[in-house]
């Protein structure tokens, strides 16, 4: 009987994995507010709890519109060796070269980068606030994702190596047990100076996606050691998470793992702040640094609050279009 408790248990709690989790990307476009300048903070900082609250749209949107899982990671292990020469850095020539449908199958986040980057500059341009705090808001989930290494690996999420949930340890479970301070540990430091203006956006976030990909055979190897040196019946526990019981890495392995890692969920965290406030300030600047005190549009039209609706109820029917990371 307890078995079978076990079991049931296992297959019906555990929850869906999104990229950093809900809790990381908030925290992700929360601090990088306080790394922009006096006249970008006019604007951001009334604004925080939306651009807080909807930097999961991506997320949400995947529930609802197929095409938009490749738009999180790009598997770019399939392209050869590092550093992926064979792979070109522009799109047309990308796509020339390897065909859009096969971009699609392995994830198109560092272009979707640019073409997000190039929507919040002319929302910028055109002065109107209610689009440059959704894009705003949603160019940091992305940002956020090419981050984490396992975004940049077809083995996404250890299916490869018997590893399975490897995606939601790393990049959820760590910083929601870690970042806020416990475990006799100090929290994680996200006040990190100021946003930079980025002179080459594109090379910047390719500079990112690789990094993530240097790291992904880190992240992967290390959990693998840690797995076969823990006891097993104490890798993992049960947890109440908003009323369901769930199947989670436990504390003692989840404080082992981030210690094997050297810092690196808050490493990348850390960079992932600062680099979407300087995506943010880039945009600004190249815009030709509008006054944000004195915009138009500063309401959402019918249209924009019921996306922002059906997105919410999309994810509430928790069926994912798309590429799933199990938890």
């Amino acid at each position: 009987m307890k078995k079978i408790v076990f079991a049931w248990l296992f297959c019906c709690s555990c929850l869906p994995g999104h990229c950093w989790g809900f809790y990381g990307h908030r925290k992700i476009n929360y601090y990088a507010v306080f790394l922009l300048p006096p006249a970008m903070m006019v604007l951001y900082k009334p604004q925080i709890e939306f651009i807080t609250e909807h930097a999961v749209d991506p997320d949400k949107r995947r529930y609802a519109i197929p095409d938009e899982g490749p738009r999180h990671y790009i598997d770019i292990d399939h392209y050869g060796t590092y550093p992926y020469d064979s792979l070109p850095r522009n799109w047309g020539a990308a796509v020339g070269k390897y065909s859009e449908d096969t971009l699609k199958a392995h994830g198109i986040v560092p272009w979707w980068l640019q073409t997000m980057l190039y929507r919040l500059t002319q929302a910028f341009k055109d002065k109107n606030q209610a689009k440059i705090l959704k894009y705003s808001a949603e160019i940091g989930h992305y940002i956020a994702d090419a981050h984490v290494p396992l975004h940049a690996s077809s083995n996404h999420n250890g299916q490869l190596t018997n590893q399975r949930g490897i995606h939601g340890f790393w990049e959820s479970r760590i910083p929601e047990l870690l970042a806020e301070g416990s475990f006799s540990a100090p929290g994680w430091d996200f006040f990190i100076g100021k946003a930079e203006y980025i002179a080459n956006p594109g090379k910047f976030i390719w500079a990112r996606v690789l990094e993530s990909a240097a790291a992904a055979d880190t992240v992967l190897a290390l959990e693998k050691k840690l797995s076969g040196q823990f006891p097993p019946d104490q890798k993992y526990g049960f947890e109440e998470r908003n009323g369901t019981v769930i199947r989670q890495y436990s504390a003692a392995y989840s404080i082992k793992y981030n210690a094997l890692l050297k810092g690196m969920v808050e490493r990348r965290m850390r960079q992932s702040v600062y680099a979407v406030a300087s995506c943010w300030y880039t945009a600004w600047v190249n815009a030709g640094q509008p006054d944000l005190s004195r915009l138009s549009n500063r309401e959402f039209s019918p249209a924009e609050q019921q996306e922002f609706e059906s997105l919410t109820q999309a994810w509430k029917n928790n069926t994912i279009l798309g590429r799933e990371h199990e938890p």
